[in-house]
């Protein structure tokens, strides 16, 4: 039996103001693609198929007419999906008895009926060509607090990761009756302790201030832990628990990110074989330069490398993410660099300024030590700024700094 996990579509998501329908478009029918041409019997989607609770007329009609387009390619594929914390759970279920039809499963929250999980919402067979069970989804969405069990609290957050395996536990107890003798696949959306966030994409989504998870909370006899949340595939547990990543980037911080979806194949009682398979990216994502930073006006001269013809469509524009030389730079250099980008058929979606310390490391090591008390409060302010934000900071920062100041030394 063949399976496809993916997860974190976004469907709806913009970059820097950029649509993306054009790519999600591309991505996804690359997807159905993948799924006709490696047999595949079942398709779980773990979580964020939107990005975000009140998605467009448009991002639904894409997600439906994916649906549609898997259900006609691949008669007879099974489609487990959850719902992630960007989903509205109640909003993706909402068609459940219509999706059904095509073969496709919903489940947002966690049920439960006089206190007791509703198993059957939950735990949903996989049948093989002949028709046979051969394997069972515990489909487990985002776990809102709601979701979540009472447990004791502790001070140091670590309730939340008690309250999540007991949910796992009390699923997986639900679900042994049925799924006995065969191999079990348990889904989830949440951050794995150790798991590689993208900045600036995924939110720190758990509640009472501990945001992730140990691998172990998942059920021990789970063949495989298919996840959603974090967008760069990874693994945890050998290769048990495993994040899929998402279709495409969505920021910049996932330009090195091999996207994809992974493939299992089941045999007998357990998983045999897990592949990546890379999906191709609907635009370029262009780091500039490829190496190294870029002074400012030096930028239009390697806008102009890349040697794109002028009369590129928008939504076919490549992105940019730029990484300038702090050497130079005024108070206004991004609008600088946008309206020298603006010459170019490019969607630059990220700035980013090596620090001085960065490019004058060499001299700084070699100069004398300077003690923190020898410094001007005013001067650690001026360079933590430009450290943070790659500019001085002007005269509105350095009065909310000084009142900051002067509020400090009355305490004092």
């Amino acid at each position: 039996m063949r399976i496809i996990h993916t997860a974190d579509w976004h469907i709806g998501q913009t970059l820097r103001g950029y649509p993306r329908e054009h790519e999600h478009r591309a991505v996804l029918d690359e997807l159905v693609r993948v799924v006709t041409e490696r047999e595949a019997d079942a398709l779980i989607v773990a979580g964020d198929v939107f990005d975000g609770q009140n998605p467009s007329g448009e991002s639904q009609r894409l997600f439906y007419e994916t649906l549609v387009k898997l259900h006609k390619a691949r008669l007879g594929l099974q489609i487990v999906i959850t719902a992630g914390n960007h989903d509205a759970a109640g909003r993706i279920e909402a068609p459940k008895a219509l999706l059904e039809g095509i073969g496709a499963h919903v489940v947002g929250n966690v049920r439960r009926v006089d206190g007791k999980i509703a198993a059957a919402r939950h735990v949903i067979p996989l049948r093989a060509a002949d028709g046979q069970i051969a394997a069972h989804v515990l489909a487990v969405s985002y776990p809102t607090a709601a979701c979540l069990p009472a447990v004791e609290k502790a001070e140091d957050g670590s309730w939340v990761m008690r309250a999540t395996k007991a949910l796992y536990d009390e699923l997986a107890e639900a679900a042994r009756p049925s799924t006995a003798g065969l191999p079990l696949i348990a889904t989830g959306h949440l951050h794995v302790s150790g798991g590689i966030e993208s900045e600036g994409a995924e939110r720190r989504i758990l509640v009472g201030g501990q945001h992730a998870v140990p691998p172990d909370v998942f059920p021990e006899d789970a063949s495989y832990v298919a996840l959603g949340h974090l967008h760069k595939a990874q693994t945890f547990a050998g290769d048990r628990v495993r994040y899929s990543g998402s279709l495409m980037p969505l920021s910049a911080t996932e330009l090195p990110y091999k996207h994809g979806v992974t493939l299992l194949t089941l045999e007998g009682e357990g998983v045999t074989s897990i592949e990546h398979i890379e999906l191709q990216r609907p635009v370029p994502f262009i780091r500039l330069p490829a190496t190294g930073e870029v002074r400012l006006d030096e930028l239009g001269d390697h806008l102009k490398a890349l040697d794109l013809d002028a009369d590129l469509p928008v939504d076919y524009r490549p992105f940019v993410q730029v990484r300038l030389s702090p050497e130079g730079l005024g108070s206004g250099h991004r609008a600088e660099a946008d309206r020298i980008a603006e010459s170019f058929p490019v969607r630059i979606v990220d700035y980013k300024v090596g620090t001085r310390a960065e490019s004058t490391a060499a001299t700084e090591a070699q100069a004398p030590i300077v003690r923190l008390a020898e410094r001007a409060p005013e001067d650690l302010f001026r360079d933590a700024y430009q450290r943070l934000h790659g500019e001085e900071p002007d005269a509105r920062h350095r009065d909310v700094f000084h009142q900051a100041l002067a509020a400090a030394g009355a305490e004092a």
